[in-house]
């Protein structure tokens, strides 16, 4: 009854999952704000989706642009940026083919033409030194003309949104690159087109063509760093945090009540119930990481071929999958600088109620608690995993279990 074939959940592959679970907000954000306004020709920034792996940035995005789809918007697929690739050929070639859905290529415009053309010379090229020894504007703005036309194709079409999602943004450490295809992206966003409303009156509006980024938390810096004020006026950036459990209760909430649906061998469909205490035992184990919150209930799914998932069942699927849950929070925690690093450890060490900055600096060894705040400030606002206060708590859920129980081991 329960195979590999009919697992509903989905750990690691950026595929949507058949059980969603949380980041409501986000959603909401996309559904009641960002397409909406973008499609009333009113401005909207883009949107940046930051944190550390293993919190379903990707997988979110994916989500919101195959609603998108669903809706009969115009969308590129998740467009990973690959360490050392170019990004412009990357978007470039994204954008052809929005402009071929768009019906673009067959415009007998001359300067939808010469965008095509140019484009198409970005996708080949990127921003190579030859290309910029050519004649003629900067990648950026050929990218940005031609994105533009999409939009004005996308107005005449009607109630339809161009939605570009650039995945792994952290990747791209080419200061040239990353500042032409944040500008080119942003210089679309704020573009005006002049229309004729009701009455004849001539009005502006701006291009229904919403970016989403994502990527690890460290772009933050380097996108600011890089085109400063610039780029906090063209995208409004979400830290992600772990799911509550409450989330997490409610995804598996079907499997309680009526069941999840699978085929049976007789060609018709029977139901997998849960065990009230195995949707604990998953929510408990997974510390509010989707990451681990998709592995516990693959492994779970595995673990037996009945139509009834017990706790015995999540325990003992969770034993198959605490080495990978373990190098997950390890991965996470390697990739922190030293000063970061040594911080949650000491802040781990202390009983809850005693992490405080003053305390923590001072078992880092600082004569002054001054001297560990911006190493606390960056923990908290750039990545997400502690929280200032009185005293200081872990947001990153997993991380604190890891560095102050047993966990992932289970009895």
């Amino acid at each position: 009854m329960r195979t590999a074939l009919n697992s509903p959940f989905s750990p690691g592959s950026d595929s949507i999952p058949e059980v969603w679970a949380g980041r409501t907000a986000q959603l909401s954000d996309w559904r009641d704000v960002v397409r909406p306004r973008r499609i009333a020709g009113l401005p909207e920034r883009g949107r940046t989706i930051l944190g550390e792996a293993g919190l379903g940035k990707s997988t979110l995005v994916r989500r919101i642009a195959r609603d998108a789809a669903a809706a009969g918007d115009w969308t590129t697929q998740q467009l990973r940026v690959p360490s050392g690739a170019d990004p412009l050929k990357i978007v470039a070639t994204a954008i052809l083919k929005l402009a071929d859905q768009a019906g673009l290529p067959t415009s007998r415009e001359r300067r939808i033409k010469d965008a095509l053309s140019r484009v198409q010379a970005v996708a080949a090229s990127g921003i190579s030194l030859s290309l910029r020894q050519q004649e003629g504007p900067e990648p950026y703005t050929v990218l940005t003309a031609l994105l533009v036309e999409v939009g004005r194709a996308a107005i005449a079409r009607g109630d339809v949104m161009v939605l570009i999602h650039v995945d792994e943004v952290q990747n791209i450490t080419d200061e040239n690159a990353l500042s032409q295809l944040l500008i080119a992206l942003g210089d679309a966003l704020v573009h005006e087109e002049e229309i004729t409303a009701p009455g004849g009156v001539r009005v502006l509006r701006s291009l229904p063509i919403a970016v989403y980024l994502t990527g690890l938390p460290d772009f933050a810096d380097m996108a600011g760093s890089r085109t400063g004020a610039t780029f906090a006026r063209r995208f409004k950036t979400t830290l992600l945090e772990a799911i509550a459990d409450d989330d997490l209760v409610s995804a598996l909430q079907p499997f309680i009540i009526e069941g999840w649906p699978v085929p049976d061998d007789l060609g018709g469909i029977t139901r997998v119930h849960m065990e009230p205490t195995s949707v604990a035992a998953i929510v408990e184990l997974c510390c509010g990481e989707p990451f681990l919150f998709q592995l516990a209930g693959e492994q779970a799914w595995y673990a037996g071929s009945t139509d009834v998932i017990t706790r015995a069942q999540v325990l003992v699927g969770w034993k198959a999958a605490r080495a990978e849950a373990a190098t997950h929070v390890e991965r996470i925690l390697d990739r922190l600088p030293k000063r970061e690093r040594d911080f949650v450890q000491a802040m781990a060490e202390r009983p809850a109620q005693e992490r405080t900055l003053t305390r923590i600096a001072q078992d880092m060894g600082f004569a002054k608690a001054t001297d560990a705040g911006p190493t606390s400030q960056r923990l908290d606002s750039v990545r997400g995993i502690i929280e200032r206060g009185k005293p200081y708590t872990f947001r990153h859920r997993a991380v604190e279990a890891y560095l102050t129980s047993d966990w992932p081991s289970v009895d």
